[in-house]
């Protein structure tokens, strides 16, 4: 009978200890705005781009990412896309261009090139690609 309880407790104690290494991302609210140019699904496959970035800025919180407009994936934005394409030594010619912004908070301690405990609002992120390919994440801030 103490074997039996024993072993019940060390369960017990291993799932209640399961969940406490475990981070929970709070929820990021998607903004796709109304487009013309890009479907939801175009949208996504952006949007995954810039929190795969985000992800690597530690004590980040990513509160909201929200599509530019139409208006910014014109020719003028996608040269620059190609001038800074060009400057890294890609060879990628773009053809399309997409600019979301987002609302973030800096880390408590601040750090790197963070505020301490600031709210960012607008940080922008421009991808690009070629006719429906693969997008690449080209700049971001202000």
């Amino acid at each position: 009978m103490r074997k039996l309880i024993a072993v019940l407790i060390t369960v017990v104690c291993i799932v209640m200890l399961a969940g406490c290494g475990a981070k929970s991302s709070p929820e990021v609210a998607i903004d796709y705005g109304n487009s013309s140019i890009y479907s939801k699904e175009d949208m996504d496959s952006a949007i995954q781009m810039i929190k795969k970035e985000f992800d690597t800025w530690d004590g980040c919180e990513l509160h909201s990412i929200t599509y530019g407009t139409d208006e910014e994936c014109n020719d003028e934005n996608i040269k620059w896309m190609n001038e800074l394409e060009e400057a890294n030594d890609a060879k990628e010619t773009f053809t399309q261009c997409i600019m979301f912004k987002s609302n973030f908070h800096s880390p408590k301690e601040g750090g790197g090139a963070w505020n301490a405990d600031e709210e960012y609002t607008d940080w922008q992120w421009w991808l690009a690609r070629s006719d429906g390919g693969q997008w690449k994440l080209m700049s971001w801030g202000y």
